[in-house]
């Protein structure tokens, strides 16, 4: 209890940084309200029933939106009613799930004592659960550290800083001790890293340069997705910045610079000004959303679909300050064979 208790507080104060991968979110503890339970503020009803968790510490829980009353996140002020099923979810497993070794190649583009750098491939899930306990990145880091000192994936004081989804490919920082992960931790905090992400989304993108700032939420209707919340009230700030790269009439390749890391962010804001990626399954971009529907056309776009069968998203640049020496790195992955290929095939009609 006390293990997850520290991960709220971790996920609230780190919540500017935090990147989570495409997996729901993860029970950790539910309650059932009784027939004879009065109406009770959700907050109070938790504290009465979790051992070490105050008040305040349910309610960053609330404001997290990790607190669910029968299946959607509530507010601390949400009144329990009897036979209310309320779930305390995280974004990553419980720590009792052992990240188990495993012999997975790991494109390792920088490493030093005090962190590593790795290009992910899209497909790789980035934390073991939820369906995807083997296969993951920390499996694989579990591995390559096995017989270095010092180092142990299953440690939540070490390891990723930041993460990217599933299906998005591209960098990714790893702390190798708690130090570095702290001060990594907080120029992720403090916007003071460098992230651009490269895209192909759908539509003829107006502007050829644009901010999106829009608050993020998990979706009431569908948990498995995020949105943008207008009322200023719900979800949490969220700003991306845009700039178009190359246009092809139907889709638009672009840049983007993430000035917050919320859930699914670029996909999130890119949807909401009409400009889904390119087969993003998840938010509606697998289908034929610009252009017309002749045979000719919808078989290109088939093809398309089979050159990236995923969401057309990489994670391109990463710059930090170096933890201890205090040096700017600066690290750049090249477009990777689909969407380079994907890309190409979009240029080859003009």
């Amino acid at each position: 209890m006390e293990d997850f208790i520290t991960d709220i507080e971790t996920q609230e104060e780190n919540a500017d940084f935090i990147e989570e991968q495409d997996d729901a979110f993860y029970e950790h503890f539910r309650f059932v309200a009784d027939k004879g339970q009065s109406l009770l503020r959700v907050d109070k009803f938790l504290v009465d029933r979790m051992e070490h968790a105050s008040r305040n510490r349910i309610q960053l829980a609330t404001g997290a939106g990790f607190i669910l009353a029968n299946g959607r996140p509530v507010k601390a002020n949400y009144r329990v009613k009897p036979g209310d099923l309320i779930s305390v979810v995280m974004d990553r497993p419980r720590r009792e799930t052992e990240v188990i070794p495993e012999d997975i190649p790991l494109h390792i583009i920088y490493e030093d004592d005090d962190v590593m750098v790795i290009d992910k491939p899209s497909g790789m899930v980035v934390h073991p659960g939820h369906g995807n306990y083997a296969g993951t990145l920390l499996n694989a880091l579990a591995w390559y550290s096995k017989d270095k000192p010092g180092f142990n994936a299953d440690d939540p004081r070490l390891g990723l800083v930041h993460r990217i989804d599933k299906n998005t490919s591209g960098l990714l920082v790893v702390a190798k001790n708690p130090e570095a992960k702290t001060h990594l931790g907080m120029q992720f905090f403090r916007k003071t890293t460098q992230r651009k992400y490269t895209a192909l989304v759908w539509g003829n993108v107006k502007n050829d340069e644009g901010r999106i700032e829009g608050n993020i939420g998990r979706n009431p209707r569908d948990k498995l997705q995020m949105t943008v919340f207008t009322d200023g009230e719900n979800g949490r700030i969220a700003v991306t910045h845009y700039r178009v790269l190359e246009r092809f009439g139907y889709v638009t390749f672009i840049e983007c610079r993430l000035e917050t890391g919320r859930t699914h962010q670029i996909r999130v804001h890119m949807k909401h000004i009409g400009h889904t990626l390119f087969n993003d399954e998840r938010y509606g971009g697998n289908e034929i959303l610009k252009g017309n529907h002749t045979t000719k056309y919808k078989q290109f776009i088939h093809n398309c679909f089979e050159i990236c069968p995923r969401q057309a998203l990489h994670a391109q640049t990463l710059g930090f300050v170096h933890p201890k020496t205090g040096k700017e790195m600066f690290f750049e992955s090249p477009l990777p064979e689909d969407m380079k290929g994907l890309v190409e095939k979009f240029r080859s009609l003009f």
